[in-house]
């Protein structure tokens, strides 16, 4: 299979996957009217999915490095999605939290399998570009699926809403399973698609390539010891937290704070979406580039992450506007500025042992989904009496803070050698 085609496969999933973390948003005011759940109930349900998803981030890394790709992740997508379908049969507040709990358990190892499958199938120089490619599915579910998925519920109700979704991931796993092929490490030379040149390098050499790992308390341990893995790990953090604060109090931020109307505030939602999808495509293909022109890891893969933090930390100038204009401006530079950042999963592949970017992926995005239970509940404190200006200070924040940590953390861009007595303990 050609990498084109693999990046297709990676793309379309990650859509599947927000598609089906972020259905229960459109069918939230039908289920709420239905069921006659609260606010504070509503908002137990959202934040369910984060709960396993964190936690479960670790596990789901080690599993990654521990099972075959092509067996995996067909059989995640089944299961999360035969649980978003039992999640439109349910009539319960305690029934809608467990199935919000398990897509959450099951969507965890997504995106360690899917960083795993481009530092298996692209050469360092390409894999930034690669990343952008499927990280920016994110944006775009976010930025389109939300009127696809009303005009879904709007035939079918918000059951059915559910169901569609469901099935969805379902037919797309077994596609899936049909044509993803396991990575060059696991092919013969000769197969088709795989170029000679990955094979004989030594990256893609037999005695360098990842293999199935074995779960190791002391893997477990170096992936929480180490500086530069904490400064990605914090940087994760920062970059989720400014995504969930778009995904969970932005709309809110404009209907209330800024006194839109229900059709600006759909409108203007969406602008800073496509700039952070414009923001990641440009991030990953000009840091590839500069790789290939010779460029060090320091300037072609640190330099698009640390301008997007500062990029980001513009959040802090819409609150001395009341200009719709440039709101809007400053809003959408802050999550193009994340979007710059967001090949940051880059960094997994570089600095990681190679026996272990599952587990360090997990870690990683462990720590980056927790951003998703801290932050939106933070966030409540401090807009309870309708005042939004402490909130994107504590996101302005966040970006400094990101942005401290890859230089002062990371530091140098190389691989954490281990001992091979240490790696195999």
């Amino acid at each position: 299979m050609k990498k084109g085609g693999i990046l297709a496969l990676i793309f379309i999933s990650v859509v599947i996957n927000y598609m089906d973390r972020t259905n229960i948003s459109v069918a939230a005011a039908a289920i709420s009217a239905e069921l006659n759940i609260s606010k504070v109930e509503m908002g137990l349900i959202f934040s369910a999915f984060a709960w396993t998803y964190s936690i479960m981030q670790i596990p789901g890394g080690m599993l990654v490095d521990a099972v075959r790709i092509r067996i995996l992740y067909p059989f995640i997508l089944v299961a999360w999605s035969l649980v978003t379908v039992f999640q439109g049969l349910v009539s319960s507040v305690a029934a809608l939290i467990g199935c919000r709990m398990a897509i959450g358990f099951f969507e965890a190892p997504s995106y360690p399998a899917n960083n795993k499958i481009v530092t298996q199938w692209f050469a360092e120089q390409e894999r930034a570009g690669a990343i952008a490619i499927y990280t920016s599915g994110q944006f775009i579910g976010l930025a389109f699926l939300m009127p696809v998925l009303a005009v879904i519920q709007e035939w079918f109700g918000w059951r059915g809403l559910f169901v569609v979704s469901g099935l969805i991931g379902i037919v797309w796993a077994v596609i899936w399973y049909i044509f993803y092929k396991e990575a060059p490490d696991e092919q013969k030379k000769d197969q088709p698609g795989v170029a000679q040149a990955n094979l004989q390098t030594p990256e893609h050499s037999p005695k360098h390539l990842p293999k199935q790992t074995p779960v190791s308390w002391a893997n477990l341990k170096l992936a929480f010891s180490s500086k530069k893995l904490w400064g990605i790990y914090i940087g994760q953090f920062c970059l989720g937290g400014t995504l969930i604060f778009f995904l969970t109090w932005f709309p809110t931020y404009l209907a209330e704070y800024r006194g839109f109307s229900d059709l600006k505030t759909g409108f203007l939602a969406s602008v800073p979406f496509l700039a952070a999808f414009c923001g990641v495509l440009l991030s990953g293909f000009v840091s590839d580039l500069l790789v290939r022109k010779g460029f060090s890891n320091e300037l072609a893969r640190k330099t698009p992450i640390i301008l997007g933090l500062f990029l980001s930390s513009s959040v802090i100038f819409a609150n001395y506007t009341d200009s719709t204009l440039w709101v809007t401006f400053f809003l959408s530079l802050t999550f193009f500025g994340n979007g710059l950042a967001s090949i940051n999963w880059v960094f997994v592949s570089l600095i990681a042992p190679k026996h272990m970017v599952g587990l360090v992926g997990g870690c990683f995005n462990f720590i980056g989904g927790l951003s998703a239970v801290i932050v939106p509940v933070l966030i409540g404190f401090l807009v309870q009496d309708g005042d939004f200006r402490p909130a994107l200070a504590l996101i302005a924040g966040l970006a400094f803070t990101g942005l401290f940590s890859y230089i002062f953390l990371v530091g140098k861009v190389e691989t954490i050698e281990v001992p091979v007595t240490e790696a195999k303990a």
